[in-house]
């Protein structure tokens, strides 16, 4: 078995090499290293497979504008649902998904809803200049980690997961709720 998984692109500039280019120099460094050509090679893809078919859907909550120095944007989740990015600098994007191909100048820091400062959604991000309260944010890419390593940081109820294909959802694990959270509680 080698490596960890096959990486991904979580943010616009960066780029992962396909499966089959990944392949080929896994090869030529096991023939340089000596390995048996015979032997046989498997690797754990995971990531490239199941990141970029999910995405994380907030609903904004503030928009903060403090001039001169950037915009907060809050939304009603954050580090229990994703907490890649304050556990290891995990970069991701943001968009509109009410207008998916609209232009994104405005930087903005988009932050969860869990009073810590390392709170952090989409750390430097772009977002159209209309977005406002009420609106529902988009965090691409979230589908190999984002339910999986989700806890109930503050007591905060995991979100549902959906699958969605050729124009159907279906809800595949429901939204958690108070009673699941005091559950255990005596």
């Amino acid at each position: 078995m080698v490596g960890g998984g096959l990486g991904v692109p979580y943010v616009n500039g960066e780029s992962a090499p396909t499966q089959a280019e990944w392949a080929q120099v896994t090869r030529q460094a096991c023939t340089r290293a000596g390995l048996d050509a015979a032997t046989r090679v498997s690797a754990e893809p995971g990531r490239s497979i199941v990141a970029a078919a999910g995405l994380t859907l907030y609903t904004v909550g503030t928009v903060k504008q403090l001039h001169g120095i950037r915009t907060y944007v809050s939304v009603d989740g954050g580090m229990s649902d994703n907490p890649r990015p304050v556990l290891y600098g995990s970069g991701y994007e943001a968009f509109l998904p009410r207008e998916v191909g609209a232009a994104r100048p405005q930087p903005v820091r988009v932050v969860g809803k869990h009073c810590e400062s390392g709170d952090l959604v989409v750390p430097d991000g772009f977002v159209p200049e209309d977005l406002r309260v009420g609106d529902i944010l988009a965090t691409p890419v979230t589908g190999a980690y984002g339910y999986a390593m989700a806890s109930n940081y503050n007591k905060v109820p995991r979100p549902a997961v959906v699958f969605v294909a050729d124009g159907t959802a279906r809800v595949v694990v429901r939204r958690e709720t108070f009673d699941d959270l005091t559950r255990l509680d005596s």
